[in-house]
């Protein structure tokens, strides 16, 4: 009989019937039974009340895109990748349809996303993607109430807005402690996905300090990942905790149906915010590095010495902050200000809001010994250097362990080709299957440094590879694009 009872009931059913028959042993089986339903009841509940308490903050943001502004073609757009294929072709022919004839015609509200009320007197964050090339902006409220709205400002590397509306009186909503949010716990996403306005999903915050997401160095990339429900027009929207506190600004995902969403933390975005409305503008401190986290990094990992955790320095930006500093390609930072630093994102979030040209103290360990470095951050700049090309001229020389081949650097060379760099040996021709061209190296890079010393003519560069040993890694210094990169070049024997 108890068998069948198993059988009917399964063994969880079994267990809460066997409870009852003991009785006392472990209490009354249909208490414990409504117990648990309780529990249930109360957790169905807090999500209800979320969602009453936070909706009335959310508007549904409607943009009507510039006829001169082409988003379906923009490939571009780092968030743009993430859209399965076959959306992105039904939207590109969404919006030639919608384009067509366009001109001297009114604005068509062609474009949707979320946003969220942040100041009572009508000041709304969301997305820069979602107002991107917007000729007309309206907000709706959940109370069906509607607003022409302006961007205050953006910003690019976070990808931040900020809308005003005429209003007062609104429906805040409150920004939560990002740095406090826990692994595994509840996560609400509320917005308007394929124009379904005011959809609620519910998961769990599934990663936090999520990392080279979008393929930008230069973008802030600290996502906080969940898989709560996001889809297209979630975007701009907030992703809340069990209290109706917002985390996390929905920003982007990795295809449909993954379960795997990424949101903009709630600290940052109010960082952000908070100047966009002061100011129109973000001004960000940068130091003009490329750099990498030392424990992603196997390869300097292996050759840096005295030190566990950092960032290494990769790259330096010719005419920026770093190369008017004592700073090295290779070097490894630790802290900024004493401030432990491990990754490339927590290096830029010590950064970001330093004064523009004040004294920032670098901790560095170099060939084993730690400094101090000094460095004075500048504003970022808006505008990048051009890429250069080179072709290959009569006096180069190959290397056939490198894969490269190189010739001096003259000053005529480098003003044919926009180099700013007038010292040094350039690339003219990189072997495809060979180490330096599996390693990124490219035709037009200018080589100054080999192991950290000076090459200017062929003959300091046949020493300097004689000195080396491809079995430990030869570290050779490029310019491009008026970037000093590091590149570690290693024969694994494969």
């Amino acid at each position: 009989m108890i068998e069948g009872i198993k059988r009917g009931l399964g063994v969880a059913g079994f267990w809460l019937w066997a409870g009852a028959a003991v009785g006392t042993a472990w209490g009354p089986g249909p208490a414990r039974a409504s117990d648990a339903a309780d529990i249930v009841r109360q957790l169905n509940q807090a999500f209800i009340e979320v969602a009453d308490k936070v909706s009335p903050s959310v508007v549904v943001v409607s943009v009507a895109h510039r006829s001169d502004f082409a988003m379906a073609e923009d490939d571009s757009n780092p968030l743009w990748e993430w859209l399965p294929p076959q959306f992105r072709d039904q939207f590109r022919e969404r919006f030639r349809r919608e384009n067509r004839g366009r001109r001297n015609q009114p604005p068509v509200f062609d474009g949707q996303g979320s946003g969220v009320v942040i100041r009572e007197d009508g000041y709304i964050l969301t997305n820069r993607h979602v107002v991107e090339g917007a000729e007309k902006i309206r907000v709706r409220f959940k109370s069906g109430k509607e607003y022409d709205a302006e961007i205050r400002g953006v910003d690019a590397q976070s990808d931040i807005a900020v809308l005003k509306i005429s209003a007062e009186g609104l429906p805040v909503a409150r920004l939560a402690d990002s740095d406090k949010v826990r692994v595994g716990e509840f996560a609400v996403a509320i917005g308007a996905p394929f124009d379904l306005d005011y959809s609620v999903t519910v998961g769990h915050v599934s990663a936090k300090g999520r990392s080279q997401v979008i393929p930008d160095p230069s973008m802030d990339q600290d996502f906080i990942q969940t898989d709560a429900s996001i889809n297209p027009g979630n975007s701009g929207g907030p992703l809340v905790n069990i209290d109706g506190e917002v985390i996390g600004v929905n920003t982007l995902i990795r295809g449909l149906r993954t379960g795997i969403g990424f949101a903009i933390p709630s600290n940052l975005a109010r960082e952000v915010s908070d100047k966009l409305i002061a100011e129109g503008k973000f001004s960000r401190s940068w130091l003009g590095l490329e750099i990498r986290a030392l424990s992603q990094d196997p390869e300097m990992r292996e050759l840096a010495k005295g030190v566990d955790d950092g960032v290494v320095v990769r790259g330096i930006v010719t005419d920026g902050p770093a190369a008017k500093s004592d700073l090295r390609l290779g070097d490894v930072i630790t802290a900024v200000e004493g401030r432990q630093v491990n990754t490339a994102q927590q290096l830029r979030n010590e950064v970001r809001t330093k004064p523009i040209g004040s004294t920032v103290v670098l901790d560095v360990v170099r060939n084993g010994k730690s400094i101090k470095i000094k460095v004075k951050p500048e504003e970022w700049p808006e505008d990048q250097a051009t890429a250069a090309t080179a072709r290959p001229r009569s006096n180069a020389e190959a290397s056939e362990d490198l894969g490269i081949t190189i010739q001096p650097l003259t000053q005529d060379l480098a003003k044919e080709h926009g180099i700013e760099v007038t010292e040094g040996l350039l690339v003219t021709d990189v072997a495809e299957d060979g180490l330096a061209g599996r390693k990124g190296v490219q035709r037009g890079d200018v080589l100054t440094e080999v192991n950290q010393r000076p090459v200017k003519t062929l003959r300091e560069y046949r020493e300097a590879l004689r000195e080396s040993d491809l079995k430990k890694g030869v570290l050779l210094n490029l310019v491009r694009e008026g970037v000093s990169r590091l590149v570690v070049l290693k024969d694994t024997g494969e």
